[in-house]
This record gives structure tokens, sequence and C-alpha cells, in this order.
């Protein structure tokens, strides 16, 4: 079963990283922690939270009077949905031109390729494997 595709909007990712960074929390906790940087309110860190619980993003538990949230995605599918997202819109879903944007425009380390290329032997193995048993018997 294909994992589900998460989609942040800019002002979500602000967000769910700093309940990453201080679940279980509150939304007075988190918009404290971001009005330096964006400038928020409190009622606009609550509405953002609020609309990523019904999302699917966060979670909320009410105790009392109080509201936690929690994040309800890992790091990684966030980061797969954006990456997932930039594939199709940006290169139409075309992996090869992605890649080379990639290593042409960033700094890549010698560990760095070397990952790479063992992930990508990898990967061919498991194809090779899958094409083998999936091949028709012969008579």
């Amino acid at each position: 079963m294909p994992k589900p595709v998460i989609e942040l909007t800019e002002a979500e990712w602000t967000i769910i990283k700093a309940v990453w960074a201080n679940e279980p929390c509150a939304a007075p906790t988190i918009q404290e922690k971001l009005r330096k940087k964006t400038g928020w309110t409190y009622s606009t860190v609550r509405t953002l939270m609020d609309r990523m619980v019904v999302k699917g993003s966060l979670t909320a538990e009410k105790i009392r009077n109080l509201t936690l949230y929690r994040s309800a995605v890992t790091r990684e599918q966030a980061q797969r949905g954006e990456l997932l997202y930039a594939l199709k819109h940006a290169f139409n879903g075309a992996l090869t031109p992605m890649v080379q944007c990639l290593l042409q425009t960033g700094e890549i380390s010698a560990g760095e390729l070397a990952e790479l290329e063992t992930l990508i032997k990898e990967k061919k193995k498991r194809l090779k494997v899958k094409r083998w048993d999936e091949a028709p018997d012969e008579p």
C-alpha cells in the first residue's frame, strides 16, 4: 500500500517544525516560539494549527481548557510529500532532470555521492529480483 502524500504550505512547514521541536504543545507555546520570526498572533497560529488538524497533519487533544497538539506525520513523510510535489510540478514527473539539477546546484561530498551510488545499486538489485519473480514460467 503506497504511503500517503503529505503536502504542506510554507506556513504549515513553519508550524510543524515548531511542533516537532516542542510536542506535545499548546498553540500559545508555538506562537511564542514563532513570534519573532513570523510576527504571527495567537489567533493566526491557532487557526493554522486547527486547519492542520482537519488536514490530518496534526492531532489535537482537549484537556479541560487546554488543547495539546502533536504531529500526525513524521519529518520523513513531510519531506517525501514536498519532494514528490516538486517532482510532479517542477519536473513533470521526470526524475533524471530533477537529480541533475540537485547535483549541479548543490554542494555534494564524496561521502554523499557514495551513499547515493549505494542506494541506486540496492534499487537496481530489488528491480532485478522483482522482474525475475514476475517472469512467466517457461514450458
